[in-house]
Formats: C-alpha cells, sequence, structure tokens
C-alpha cells in the first residue's frame, strides 16, 4: 500500500488524538473529510471552531456552559436543596438525560488520585464547601463513579461534609437492569448486597 499524501496524513494524526478514535477510524474520517465538497468541510471547522470558542464553566457549579451560569443554575425551579456532585461535565449529561434528577449540581473537574499527584487542592472541593456556606443544601448526592478513585473522593467529601451538619448521600451500585448476577463481579455484587433495599 503506497504511502499517505501529506494533508491526509496530518489529519488523520489530528483526529486520532481525539478519545475512543484509534489509528483506523482516524484514517477513514481523513479520507471521508477529503471526499467531502469545501464548502461543508468549511461549516464543519467553523461549528468546531466556534462551539469550542463560545464554550465555559459555569460561574456557580462548574458546568459547560454558554453563558455566565448553566441553564440548570439559571433555573429557579433547580434551587431545591440538592447538589449532585460528580467528575466531570459529562456525568452532568448523563444524569440530566434521566429527566427525573430536579436538584442542582457541582463538577469536581477530576477524583482524588495520590498515585497521580491530584489532592483536594486540584479539584474543585473548595468551591463546594464555599457553595454550602452561602447556599440552602439539606442534601449533597455523591455521584462520583464508583472505581478506586471516585470511592476516594466521595469518602472524603463526606468525612469533609459531616462537622457541617449537611446529609450526605451516595449513589448506589451493583447489578445493572437487564444483568446476569452469573457474570457479574464480585465488587459490583458486594455493592448490590451492601446497598439493598426494603420492597
Amino acid at each position: 500500500m503506497s504511502e499517505q499524501i501529506e494533508p491526509i496524513a496530518t489529519m488523520a494524526a489530528e483526529l486520532n488524538r481525539l478519545p475512543g478514535i484509534g489509528k483506523k477510524t482516524a484514517q477513514r474520517l481523513a479520507y471521508f473529510i477529503v471526499s467531502m465538497p469545501l464548502e461543508d468541510v468549511r461549516s464543519l471547522s467553523v461549528a468546531i471552531w466556534n462551539g469550542r470558542k463560545a464554550i465555559r464553566f459555569c460561574s456557580v457549579c462548574g458546568n459547560y456552559s454558554a453563558g455566565e451560569q448553566c441553564s440548570v443554575c439559571a433555573d429557579p425551579a433547580r434551587h431545591n436543596g440538592q447538589i449532585c456532585v460528580v467528575r466531570d461535565p459529562r456525568d452532568v449529561a448523563a444524569i440530566e438525560r434521566m429527566h427525573d434528577y430536579r436538584g442542582l449540581y457541582h463538577v469536581l473537574h477530576g477524583t482524588l488520585s495520590p498515585m497521580d499527584g491530584i489532592g483536594p487542592e486540584d479539584i474543585h472541593i473548595r468551591e463546594l464547601v464555599s457553595r454550602l456556606q452561602t447556599e440552602q443544601v439539606s442534601e449533597v448526592i455523591l455521584a462520583t463513579n464508583p472505581d478506586v478513585e471516585g470511592e476516594a473522593t466521595a469518602s472524603y467529601i463526606a468525612r469533609l461534609l459531616k462537622p457541617m451538619g449537611v446529609r450526605c448521600t451516595r449513589i448506589a451500585h451493583g447489578v445493572p437492569v437487564g444483568g446476569d448476577l452469573e457474570y457479574t463481579d464480585e465488587v459490583t455484587l458486594l455493592k448490590a448486597m451492601e446497598g439493598r433495599r426494603e420492597v
């Protein structure tokens, strides 16, 4: 197979930097882009450029926003005393897809990871504590991922908030709906047993 033409190779290399895009997919995308009409390519690149330029962090919760505050923080009906703490803006989007949670969010922009040199001062825990001192909050829901870093972060925040008298809850973990117990790992089963509730 002949060597790639330089502009296509450069495009593929840039696309390969995106998460979830391997070398073959990046190459396929680069060839597809080359086959597109120039105006479509311009529209795509302008949309990416303008989209990135327009997005900022919400001044209250740290979620992605096109304005000073995100749509959740700007909605008075969402100020119900609950703050859901998540790792990053993608987690906000995931929870919002449920259409059931009606409280606010706080985005940490990371989790504690001593092995990687990430401590409490490197993520937005201080901002959460400040919010709890100025906003009326009755419950903080810790919704970090059920991995080592997420669990450590949730435990740290729970210990930090306990003296403040704010109710701290953790999202349940366990067997997914439609899952088979036979194929579920031991840690997930343990979490499911610990999180059992009365029916």
